[in-house]
């Protein structure tokens, strides 16, 4: 394998391979050239390379963050005044004089003519729907409108059952001109999921569609809307967005195009910095969700950030990234305006009627930007897709993946099938922060497996167990100075402690986020899992990422996943793999022999595991996250009701194996 390779101590050495090198003119063609010109010329800084810019955006926090909002011109006309009040964790106070609207800003589109188009829309269920600038404004008017005249007002909550469609866009921009607090939940979520979200925040008007399609499966979700508004008492009013024909329709609602009849005013409320955006949610598999309070201030100067001075985009720019509204990736997706990109919107499967599907998209909406997850990569990788020859994607100047750590294999296949020139930016983060900690810039090379580098502002640090910075080693995942799209809290957490038992009790004043990082001496960075699903073998930490990369790469096999089972008397425990074999191979011992042999030599003795054995799914959540704790306490003698919320689930069905498994390993 390429990339950081890590021996049994945990130690990393450097042996990735440079796959793509800023160009010679990188300051020339960048906005993030023109943020370095900026800031010789309005603040006399002159910084010579992205380390040293690195270093001056983790330290002097005033100045890095004040600087993007001049930069951007956030609020015209008034100043910001003083960005960072109170310097601490939790309960940084960040721009507290500051007034301003997200939506205002999103909905300005600077450098964007009326006339150009804004929102792309793609969808399984319907025809395409495409919005200009001009016409967006038009939609978030009236629907700012429909939320009035329902009785809407600054601090309700606006829920939204619906895809990852043009009007779901709209309604957030409205709702968040009224100083509302929007919530989403893909319609994929099942009842009890969405039930436990939005009970804890109590919405007052629920926006649902009536159903879907799903490559080539109609979906009704007419029955689990009647049933989540049953469920919700606070709702005075629904509206249904239609998109099957032949569904009953919804009593007591309203039509979207009754909701957005009336034309209204584009007004926006100006709030503080710190007034609730939206709430997200942790994804809920072992217990009830976290409702995760985001702020207009933090979204808005985290993404500008993030959208311009990592990803490049701007004027001219078309943003795509696959997700769904029950994932941070969509509220990052639609922020995209705000630096004058268009975004491109898909409701669907993305392997229907092939895995080809997104990239001829790509290709048809003139995507520049392409964003999915790193399993849909290796997909397309195993599948040995070549979409260089599938479309033309000479558009695309840069391609993201989040969602899982991307393996070597999947840095080379980019390179090779996608393109020799993009910009390949492999992105971790998470809900909480609604952003990156870690992932690419135009001034920073592409190492084959590693991840080129921390973010503008993110001050990550790789903690050892006494929380001490390392380098070259396997720690836990800090931030160590404020960020300004930390969460406003947990709704309903008066008193803060369970916002702060959640990051900041196992290192005081330190954000602590759950993930293993690898900090190489060159600044690159490696994501190997979550610490929460530690594999321990003989006091060595094994990431979680290694094991599926190995096992994955080999044709024999669809899906995996791995757990440690600890041992309570201190003995070396169990690791158990569970794998999918791939269509019409079974787990055979020349099958095991397989695997364990290339784990053996791929990655080291110790990651070797106990015992293999077949099952039909593994676990995923709607983003397609593996599930490995949830697996860890079902075979630990945990019910899988109670060790996940199936309605988080995209294959609920799936835990009935490891339960079968665990009966009979107590029995």
């Amino acid at each position: 394998m390429g990339g950081i390779d890590q021996d049994a101590t945990g130690e990393a050495g450097e042996t990735g391979t440079v796959l793509w090198s800023p160009p010679a003119d990188v300051a020339d063609r960048t906005r993030v050239g023109d943020y370095l010109r900026w800031l010789r010329e309005h603040r006399g800084r002159d910084f010579a390379g992205y380390a040293e810019l690195y270093d001056w955006s983790v330290t002097d926090l005033p100045g890095f963050w004040s600087s993007v909002w001049e930069y951007f011109d956030l609020t015209p006309g008034v100043p910001a005044g003083p960005a960072l009040a109170e310097d601490r964790m939790p309960g940084a106070r960040w721009f507290p004089e500051a007034r301003l609207n997200y939506a205002q800003r999103v909905l300005a589109m600077p450098g964007m003519a009326d006339d150009d188009l804004a929102v792309i829309g793609r969808s399984q269920s319907r025809g395409p729907v495409e919005l200009t600038v001009a016409q967006l404004r038009d939609q978030v008017a009236r629907a700012r409108a429909g939320l009035l005249r329902l009785g809407v007002g600054k601090g309700d909550r606006v829920a939204a059952y619906l895809p990852n469609v043009p009007e779901t866009v709209v309604l957030m921009l409205a709702a968040a001109s009224l100083g509302a607090v929007f919530s989403s939940c893909a319609p994929e979520f099942g009842t009890r999921s969405v039930c436990d979200r939005w009970q804890q925040i109590e919405p007052s008007v629920l926006v649902a569609v009536d159903g879907y399609r799903y490559g080539s499966k109609a979906i009704d979700r007419t029955a689990e809307v009647a049933a989540i508004r049953a469920a919700l008492p606070s709702v005075r009013h629904t509206v249904v967005l239609s998109c099957l024909d032949g569904v009953a329709p919804v009593p007591e609602a309203l039509s979207w195009q009754e909701f957005t009849a009336e034309a209204g005013p584009l007004e926006f409320e100006q709030v503080g910095f710190d007034h609730p955006l939206y709430v997200l949610y942790s994804s809920g598999t072992t217990g009830l969700p976290k409702p995760i309070v985001h702020g207009h201030g933090g979204i808005l100067l985290e993404h500008v950030k993030s959208h311009a001075l990592h990803a490049d985009l701007g004027p001219g720019d078309r943003f795509f990234w696959f997700s769904t509204t029950g994932w941070m990736m969509w509220n990052y997706l639609v922020s995209a305006p705000a630096v004058g990109a268009a975004i491109v919107l898909y409701d669907g499967n993305p392997g229907h009627p092939d895995l080809g599907a997104l990239w001829r998209l790509a290709a048809e909406t003139g995507v520049t930007f392409f964003g999915t997850s790193a399993p849909f990569l290796l997909s397309c990788r195993k599948a040995e897709l070549v979409p260089k020859e599938l479309a033309d994607l000479g558009r695309i100047r840069g391609v993201g993946s989040t969602g899982a750590p991307l393996p070597p294999e999947g840095f080379r296949w980019v390179y090779d099938k996608v393109g020799a020139d993009v910009l390949l930016s492999s992105f971790s983060g998470g809900t909480d922060v609604c952003t990156g900690f870690v992932g690419g810039s135009p001034l920073l090379p592409v190492y084959e497996g590693e991840i080129s580098g921390r973010c503008l502002g993110c001050a990550v640090e790789s903690f050892d167990a006494n929380g001490t910075p390392q380098r070259d080693r396997l720690g836990e995942l800090v931030i160590t100075r404020p960020m300004p799209s930390m969460p406003v809290g947990f709704w309903g957490d008066t008193d803060g402690s369970r916002y702060r038992d959640a990051y900041f009790s196992v290192f005081p004043g330190v954000w602590r986020h759950g993930d293993w990082i690898t900090i190489t001496s060159r600044g690159t960075c490696l994501i190997t899992g979550r610490s929460d699903a530690t594999l321990n073998r003989g006091g060595v930490r094994l990431g979680t990422a290694e094991f599926y990369s190995v096992v994955e790469g080999l044709p024999q096999v669809a899906d995996s996943v791995v757990v440690h089972l600890e041992d309570d008397e201190g003995g070396a425990g169990e690791l158990l793999l569970f794998v999918v074999p791939a269509e019409g191979v079974e787990l055979d011992d020349e099958l095991r022999r397989t695997i364990n042999t290339a784990l053996r030599s791929n990655l080291s003795p110790r990651h070797v595991p106990d015992a293999i054995y077949q099952v039909p799914a593994v676990p995923h959540t709607l983003s397609a996250k593996k599930l490995e704790v949830p697996v860890k306490r079902i075979l630990t003698g945990t019910p899988a009701d109670s060790a996940a919320a199936k309605g988080a689930l995209a294959n609920p069905e799936s835990l009935s194996a490891f339960e079968q498994l665990a009966r009979e390993r107590q029995g």
